[in-house]
């Protein structure tokens, strides 16, 4: 593990605008608080839309520079971030389980892939490139360059802030372009303060990266709206995201959208799976962080001849899991981010239960503490199946067979992740082909993000790809430059 040896950042009362750290001057107040008990971190004036027009008029400033930069200045700055976030190891592993309510397994899991995408962001620019096509005009030479955007709007979630907001801020800079950047109220610090911190460390020049903590009535709408982002990187709930959508393709300005939304995870375990292995990625990949991950596993599918072992072990396997503090090394389970969570999760507790589910496993809620709740005799058409849970809930669904198993699977408004478990390897393959959502895991959990493949949704999941080659399509644009070498004969 990583030693801090240089002093904690502090000051994050104050917003990242135009290179400088300022207070906000909104009326309102951001609070941030401990989810597990309750301590206040920080309390943060909120920012104007004057401000983010600040941050924005900084961005569009800054960016035409930065991208003239060669391609080895701006992998530098990347790669000097990664070796920050080694050093700060420890001090950002702490904000994470004290702010978002991470265990420390989470925390850890979190760091890694965010240092995994800047790492793998470092090598983009040396990767973009463009193409020479040939013409059917004589004398003609086609060229089609990859170029910067220009100024990226990222609005980030708090479930795994830090992550998913490197994910956006890391690619997009690395590229050229600039950034403007609405953490979520939750995660102010996590989902893009602390960054700021980092690149600013790392000698990233003033604008390039504006972090606007403010109210969703104030700058909300108003970050998508503004004329200078030519893309908007969201990711969060399914109808924020078609609101954003909505902002982005229906005001005065039309810009791209890279959109990671809503999950409704499947998690299949068919008749010849290794049920005990299946039983251990269940608890794990539902589990982590209280299952509030887009691509946790909302639905276990268990075929029929196998239903009853795979509930009976996995029952007994979840009872073993420790719940309560996220600072201790061995919690499971940990805190939901917030008290609406928490309404939320026991309404839809008392909806299962109407519903007819089954509850076998359930525990009393402390706090912002739910423990593990599993239910069995769940239908495709209950609530718990059709829609993303976000907590600690699972149903346990029966299947007649393989094919119905599919059936249910594909039974949904999502298609972001999924997973299947079988001996059979070519069945696995064959049945993960038919499932229509952006990733499939053949015996692994549907909780899974590399930085080198493509991450990202079908249907209701989300519009666009992150990571690796597949982000650099989402963080340029295509130019088509044509020369004409010769006199081109014209028909008047």
């Amino acid at each position: 593990m990583s030693t801090n040896t240089t002093s904690a950042y502090s000051d994050f009362h104050l917003q990242f605008i135009a290179g400088e750290w300022q207070t906000g001057k909104d009326d309102s107040t951001n609070t941030n608080t401990n989810p597990y008990n309750g301590d206040t971190l920080v309390e943060i004036q909120q920012a104007t839309k004057d401000q983010l027009n600040e941050a924005y008029d900084a961005a569009t400033q800054a960016q035409e520079a930065w991208a003239k930069q060669t391609p080895a200045e701006r992998a530098a700055v990347l790669y000097k971030v990664v070796s920050i976030l080694d050093q700060r190891q420890e001090e950002i592993v702490d904000w994470l389980i004290k702010e978002s309510g991470s265990t420390r397994i989470k925390a850890m899991v979190e760091f890694g892939a965010t240092r995994a995408i800047t790492l793998e962001a470092a090598t983009f620019p040396n990767r973009v490139h463009g193409e020479i096509r040939p013409s059917n005009t004589p004398g003609k030479e086609n060229f089609i360059y990859r170029e910067p955007i220009g100024v990226v709007a990222v609005i980030s979630p708090w479930n795994f802030p830090l992550h998913l907001t490197q994910r956006s801020i890391a690619p997009a800079l690395a590229l050229g372009n600039a950034v403007v950047l609405k953490p979520a109220s939750d995660t102010p610090v996590t989902g893009g303060l602390l960054l700021a911190k980092v690149f600013e460390e790392a000698g990233l020049p003033k604008g390039l990266l504006n972090v606007v903590v403010g109210s969703g009535s104030e700058i909300g709408d108003a970050i998508v709206e503004h004329k200078a982002p030519s893309l908007v990187s969201f990711t969060g709930s399914t109808s924020v995201g078609k609101h954003i959508g909505e902002l982005a393709n229906g005001g005065e300005y039309i810009k791209q959208v890279a959109l990671e939304l809503g999950g409704n995870s499947p998690f299949v375990v068919l008749k010849d799976a290794d049920i005990e292995q299946a039983v251990k990625a269940a608890a794990f990949g539902k589990f982590l962080h209280q299952g509030q991950i887009c691509i946790a596993i909302n639905r276990v599918i268990v075929e029929d001849e196998i239903y009853d072992d795979f509930v009976e072990r996995f029952l007994a396997h979840v009872k073993t899991l420790n719940v309560g503090d996220p600072n201790k090394q061995d919690t499971a389970v940990g805190p939901i981010i917030n008290e609406k969570q928490v309404k939320s999760l026991k309404e839809k507790i008392a909806k299962a239960q109407e519903e007819g589910a089954k509850m076998i496993l359930s525990g009393e809620i402390e706090g912002q503490v739910v423990p593990p709740h599993i239910f069995t005799e769940v239908t495709r058409e209950m609530d718990l199946s059709r829609n993303e849970v976000f907590g600690p809930l699972v149903g346990i669904i029966r299947a007649k067979d393989e094919d119905d198993a599919l059936s249910i699977a594909n039974d949904s408004m999502y298609g972001l992740s999924s997973a299947v478990f079988t001996a059979d390897m070519q069945k696995g393959l064959r049945f993960a082909r038919g499932i229509r959502a952006g990733m499939t895991h053949i015996n692994d959990i549907s909780v899974n993000d590399e930085s080198n493949t493509p991450f990202g949704g079908e249907k209701n999941s989300g519009i666009g790809r992150f990571n690796g080659e597949w982000v650099l399509e989402e963080f340029t644009r295509t130019h088509w430059i044509s020369m004409q070498n010769e006199p081109r004969e014209y028909p008047f």
